[in-house]
């Protein structure tokens, strides 16, 4: 829950760098958020608007953690353009959430690893 709010709070933050945990982490529970209001919103009938809300509302952190992302493993936020691809950009993008982010210091900032410790 604390890397969930840690990226909420940083809602605009698009410099620095991202873990491969906060990210995975902050996706992990939007996925689990996006399913409870999914359920809730079949039992009363909304039709996807408690989720079509909360979508719109975590929409510029999850932009933001995707891009501190990208800057961990070395690529510039631009590469979230990926996305526009269908198919191969998401996969493309997927494979670089999940490499290991370069160690030491890079061209976005210090390593998030050397400053929780």
């Amino acid at each position: 829950m604390n890397w969930y709010l840690a990226v909420l709070k940083n809602y605009v933050g698009f410099s620095g760098r991202a873990r491969r945990k906060e990210y995975w982490m902050f996706t992990l529970f939007n996925l689990i958020v996006a399913i409870v209001l999914g359920f809730v919103d079949n039992l009363i009938g909304t039709t996807g608007l408690l989720g079509g809300i909360y979508a719109l509302a975590v929409l510029l952190p999850a932009i933001a953690v995707t891009i501190r992302r990208l800057h961990d493993t070395g690529r510039a936020g631009w590469w979230l353009l990926l996305i526009l691809i269908p198919i191969i950009g998401a996969l493309v993008l997927l494979v670089f959430m999940i490499l290991e982010g370069k160690s030491g210091n890079n061209d976005y900032g210090n390593d998030p690893k050397t400053q929780a410790a």
